[in-house]
């Protein structure tokens, strides 16, 4: 259990002369939060933006528009200088700029010149099966020329029948038509056409044979290809020349550009300015000492008293160990809590890995996406998916410990049973099932714990488990409100909830004859509870009495999603050795069969085990521990700064 990170409310003033160094020291200690300001009755305004910002910003969009075009993305850092790279950034930027535009200028009017040449080709295919010049078809006074194509055959008959002045060329197959007749017959020709389906065709402009002309565009559009994939080419080169150069330079310009424009969010008047803000009480004094060093003593700063609405509103900033910070993405994805709550992060880290593991509990699983895990987290260089990974490892280490107590291994038993047929053989001959101890319904505890046949004791474990962990968040409420509200509130809001079960498990143990005096005085506690809950919380506690029940059992789908997997690995194991390969003697096709569903069956599961186990792990924490202590929305910790990667200073 922990708190964020204690935060003090600082103001730094001073004139407008020392802004700038003000800013640039603020930037880079990286600890400030700035609060914007909202103009008021005060007679400070917000300020113009420094002078570089509409240059920065022209710049930075360059940058950013060439980086998408060549397809930049994050890598491995190689550090440079921001003085360096500011010095070279408008050469480079301008020679970069010319070689970018001048090759995408090139390869648009190849491309063009692409479309141009496919356009004139499909004009040339039609006549490609009648190889005659396209100067023959024009420039003719008495004759007409109709080319085309017809719907059905033409027979040359159709012609000579109206006239024997024509010239007729015509392919069958591709059904393409050039006819050339005197213009006094043209009409009656015409006519016959029409009867076949004649479709005129535009004849091209140009001259020359079309089988000639065809492989003239092709060795155009081939050459016309290759210099677009040399130009490409040599853009990508541009790409590795750059890349290093235009990541800095983005660093470089996105840090000058918060700097140009922060007096946009701050309070000035003609000669002096005000920046409010947060800062980590820790770094407080280092904050006070970078100002002062970098204004020569000019700048005040000084620490504000803070209102309880403040308070509230203050931005959140965690404060766990390395190990525990993974959990983080976990109360991200839900709310980040308020500066005034606790942080359930470390209790996260202990109740959604068990929880998981409890599910899953196989020793197969949890190796297979262990490894994954590991895999992944050395293969991705991110840091959005280093914590993910480092979550699902602790999940996979509570997974392989449960899956030893439940002696399972990708739904195999490793553990040897006595049944009512006798001994059943488990993968590991010599580890035998042990009975230790009568437990709920006849059912005997053993070790290994087989959950199929301890469902009602897995049960009972499961909801004693959510009462615990339904306890723990009473807890935390009750440290919550004692906090801010008194001990009296929070015993009566949250207490009397941990002494409404007291009563309930008193006045049990009595009525069912454990210890029969303790049904009455269980009885007079559960009333005690319920009334100070009344007086806590007013009607709507009594009510909600029937939730806590309701919340204890919905932990219940621990077993019951547990038990799913269980099932699904039970029956890909059975579909694998028993029905597709019963007689593992023999050695072919069933055997291969066999392996590739038991390696797809597993498969899936695997996938399974990520999500199921995963999604009512969380959804354990998010609705029933939660919601018994957690209000969240707090603003995240965001300092006015910028962490470097590609440069320094």
């Amino acid at each position: 259990m922990s708190r964020p990170k204690e935060m003090t409310r600082a103001v730094i003033v001073g004139h407008k002369s020392i802004l700038k160094e003000t800013i640039d020291a603020l930037h880079d200690i990286n600890l400030f939060h700035i609060e914007d300001f909202v103009e008021d009755e005060s007679g400070f305004k917000i300020s113009k933006p420094f002078k570089n910002a509409e240059e920065v910003s022209k710049k930075l969009v360059k940058i950013r528009s060439i980086a998408n075009y060549l397809g930049i993305e994050s890598k491995e850092p190689v550090v440079q200088k921001s003085d360096a790279v500011l010095r070279e950034l408008d050469s480079k930027l301008n020679e970069l700029d010319r070689a970018i535009s001048a090759k995408t200028q090139s390869i648009s009017q190849l491309e063009n010149e692409l479309k141009d040449l496919d356009s004139q080709k499909k004009e040339i295919l039609p006549y490609l099966s009648i190889d005659l010049d396209f100067e023959y078809y024009r420039g003719y006074e008495n004759l007409k020329v109709f080319a085309g194509t017809v719907k059905s055959n033409l027979d040359e008959s159709q012609i000579s029948s109206i006239t024997q002045a024509y010239e007729l060329y015509y392919d069958p197959q591709s059904k393409a038509v050039v006819l050339f007749v005197a213009k006094n017959d043209a009409d009656k020709v015409y006519e016959v056409l029409q009867g076949l389906g004649f479709k005129e065709l535009r004849i091209p402009d140009r001259g020359g044979v079309p089988s000639e002309l065809l492989r003239f565009i092709e060795q155009r559009e081939a050459e016309a290809t290759r210099r677009i994939e040399s130009l490409k080419g040599e853009i990508e080169s541009l790409k590795s020349k750059y890349a290093d150069f235009l990541l800095a330079s983005d660093e470089v310009l996105s840090i000058e550009s918060q700097k140009a424009e922060l007096p946009l969010r701050i309070a000035t008047s003609a000669n002096a300015f005000i920046i409010d803000g947060w800062t980590p009480t820790e770094d407080y004094d280092k904050v006070v000492s970078v100002v002062n060093s970098a204004t020569n003593g000019r700048a005040y700063v000084t620490s504000l008293e803070v209102s309880e609405e403040e308070e509230e509103n203050a931005p959140v900033e965690y404060n766990n160990s390395k190990v525990v910070a993974p959990m983080q993405e976990i109360m991200d994805l839900y709310s980040r809590p308020k500066y005034t709550e606790i942080d359930p992060s470390s209790a996260i880290f202990i109740t959604f890995p068990l929880m998981y593991g409890m599910i899953l509990g196989d020793i197969g699983y949890a190796l297979i996406l262990g490894t994954l895990a590991v895999a992944i987290k050395k293969l991705v260089k991110s840091d959005a998916v280093k914590p993910l990974m480092n979550i699902l490892i602790y999940c996979q280490i509570s997974a392989f410990i449960f899956g030893i107590l439940y002696g399972e291994f990708l739904g195999f038993p490793l553990a040897s049973t006595h049944g009512e047929h006798g001994v059943v053989p488990g993968l590991l001959p010599f580890w035998e099932t042990i009975t230790l101890f009568p437990s709920i319904g006849g059912e005997e505890f053993t070790f290994p714990i087989h959950r199929s046949h301890m469902v009602m004791t897995m049960i009972a474990i499961s909801v004693f488990v959510g009462l615990l962990h339904l306890n723990l968040g009473f807890l935390f409420g009750f440290s919550n409100i004692a906090r801010h509200h008194g001990m009296k509130h929070a015993v009566l809001e949250k207490g009397s909830w941990i002494i409404i079960e007291l009563g309930v498990l008193v006045a049990v143990l009595g009525y069912f004859g454990v210890v029969p005096v303790l049904t009455y005085p269980g009885a007079l506690i559960l009333v005690i509870g319920i009334v100070m809950l009344t007086m806590g919380e007013g009607i709507k506690g009594p009510i909600e009495l029937p939730s806590l029940m309701g919340n204890a059992l919905s932990y219940a789908r621990i077993i019951a999603v547990g038990l799913s997997s269980i099932y699904i690995a039970g029956t890909v194991n059975d579909i694998a050795f028993k029905m597709v390969w019963p007689d593992h003697s023999q050695i072919g096709f069933t055997a291969i069969a066999a392996i590739l569903v038991f390696i797809l069956g597993h498969g899936l599961n695997t996938v399974l085990s990520i999500i199921a186990p995963g999604l009512h792990a969380l959804r354990l924490q998010y609705v029933e521990f939660f919601g018994k202590f957690y209000e969240g929305g707090g603003r995240k910790f965001n300092p006015f700064g910028y962490i470097r990667k590609y440069t320094e200073e």
